[in-house]
């Protein structure tokens, strides 16, 4: 794939090689690679071969232009160190891709270079792994300066390791001037390091990038709004759900990855209280190393966030395996999936249910205890909505403290103080104009008012 910020012309056609028509690199040709199963223990999340095969469809669709002309499961019993697929296989889907006349190759699977060197020359065809392929979803979707430093990262480490002898121009010398330049350094030396001080400039701008946004996290807190986090396997619904909670316009589609930079909008709950609702970048399995990377920055939204919506896509066949796949990321952040006090599990999609599906799915709802229970919705239609806002506006009360702050009415500076950084539930003028307020605050700025106003707690509140 070109670098980050190259934008090739959709109607070009790969060179052809000798005696073979010149092929349209829009049509593409989808592999995935299913390998046997070698006995018991295998991982009990393990996606079946044909949803592997609908995700990687979705994944070639999502790039702009292209067009999946044929797509195919390859059955393995071992991975090939040359070509990662058998002779046999290799020969095969060399005929397809040539009746097809693709220009491009979709193998679902982690190719090294020497492999993917050797498919593009059986295939006559540009081959691309499932790496290469996500990142220029990314790419093509990063809209901020933070995304597109973030995608431009993980692509340039994505390259660097990939950096290995296999075109004729890397084994070029630069030579070095008079008897003091010795033999030089190679092409390749010289491409890994003008990557490596790309890398490095990146890195910089987006540690600036990092402490901008955790100014920006610590300015939040001083409004006693708490922030809410949507996360998700990819398509799982969030967007539609953050636009209907939101009553905002971002970008939802029917199309994997179509939100990658993180949207940040104010809701109010029945209660009255106002949340801070924050839309993430869509999970993956198999999400590439260098993105998690990259994006951890974006993650930690997520990691700082006060309540976690975990939505899940119930109508899809491998949706207990997508959730797995969301656990492992939020594992690898830190964060307990299993903590019910903070991860509320959000069941959406449920319109595509037929009454069976909706019933069988509503009793196993109502079969958990307590914070367990997952709220079944329709992002699209809205049921269930008002329910989850409710969820939720209960689940943070439980974790805030509510006090009784009583005020004289001379007093404005702590009036407007409070309004600041704290949550008013209540207030009432007594007779002497005396201001009474019932407030509501996390518990780490309990102890502040308690000692600032003589604030009382209010007991059966709160925690």
């Amino acid at each position: 794939m070109e670098p980050k910020g190259s934008r090739r012309s959709r109607d070009a056609r790969l060179p052809a090689a000798d005696g073979e028509e010149a092929r349209d690199d829009t049509r593409v040709v989808v592999i995935v690679p299913n390998l046997a199963r070698r006995g018991a223990g295998e991982d009990d999340h393990r996606r079946s071969p044909e949803a592997r095969l609908e995700e990687a469809v979705g994944l070639a669709l999502a790039i702009d232009g292209l067009q999946v002309v044929a797509s195919m499961l390859v059955g393995l019993t071992q991975l090939r160190p040359a070509t990662y697929l058998g002779t046999g296989k290799v020969e095969e889907i060399a005929g397809v891709v040539k009746a097809e006349e693709a220009g491009l190759v979709f193998v679902d699977a982690p190719l090294t270079p020497v492999q993917q060197r050797n498919l593009e020359k059986a295939w006559s065809a540009k081959v691309i792994d499932r790496t290469a392929l996500i990142l220029e979803i990314f790419g093509q979707r990063a809209r901020t300066k933070e995304g597109v430093l973030q995608v431009e990262l993980a692509h340039l480490n994505y390259q660097r390791s990939r950096l290995v002898r296999s075109w004729t121009h890397l084994e070029r010398q630069r030579g070095g001037f008079g008897f003091l330049g010795g033999p030089g350094e190679t092409q390749i030396e010289a491409d890994r390091r003008l990557i490596g001080e790309r890398i490095l400039k990146i890195e910089r701008e987006l540690e600036q990038v990092k402490r901008t946004r955790a100014l920006h996290r610590a300015s939040r807190k001083k409004v006693p709004y708490p922030v809410v986090a949507l996360v998700g396997y990819t398509n799982a619904g969030k967007s539609t759900l953050f636009n209907r909670l939101t009553r905002s316009d971002v970008m939802a589609q029917d199309l994997l990855f179509a939100t990658l930079d993180p949207t940040l909008r104010a809701v109010q709950l029945p209660s009255g209280e106002r949340i801070i609702l924050s839309d993430t970048v869509g999970f993956i399995s198999d999400l590439p190393t260098q993105l998690v990377a990259a994006f951890r920055a974006t993650l930690e939204e997520v990691i700082e966030a006060d309540l976690i919506l975990h939505v899940r896509d119930m109508s899809h066949e491998d949706a207990e395996a997508q959730a797995h796949d969301v656990e492992a990321v939020l594992s690898d952040l830190d964060i307990d999936p299993e903590d019910d006090h903070r991860v509320i599990e959000v069941w959406n999609k449920i319109d595509r249910l037929d009454e069976e599906g909706r019933a069988r799915l509503f009793n196993t709802a109502e079969r958990r205890e307590g914070d367990a229970r997952p709220i079944p919705v329709s992002a699209l239609t809205g049921e269930g909505v008002d329910a989850l806002l409710v969820a939720i506006g209960q689940r943070l009360a439980r974790e805030r403290v509510s006090l009784r702050v009583d005020l004289d009415a001379a007093d404005g500076r702590g009036l407007s103080w409070l309004y600041r950084h704290s949550e008013v539930l209540e207030r009432r003028e007594d007779e002497g104009g005396r201001l009474h307020l019932a407030v509501r605050v996390p518990p780490d700025r309990a102890e502040h008012i308690e000692r600032r106003f003589g604030a009382k707690r209010i007991k059966g509140a709160g925690q």
